[in-house]
């Protein structure tokens, strides 16, 4: 593929953060975002969304309010 340009490594950022590319785009972009601070930048960006998100996919809400919910939905369902 060649050197890799920000509008690719841009473009291609969210398949190369959930390692979707093939080992040579990877290398391509890896090695652009070496060079490359505002792309580093967007990558680290990236990073810390999905790790944001995946913590919150891991989170459950409290028993109380789980009870809570039930009882509004059943309630709601009777009408």
């Amino acid at each position: 593929m060649g050197d890799c340009g920000c509008e690719k490594a841009k473009k291609d950022l969210e398949e190369y953060l959930h390692n979707e590319l093939c080992s040579e785009e990877a290398a391509d972009i890896r090695e652009h975002m070496e060079n490359c601070p505002d792309c580093a930048d967007e990558h680290r960006v990236g990073v810390v969304l999905t790790e944001a998100v995946k913590r919150a996919c891991e989170e459950t809400a409290p028993e109380d309010l789980k009870q809570e919910v039930l009882l509004k939905l059943r309630s709601m369902q009777k009408h």
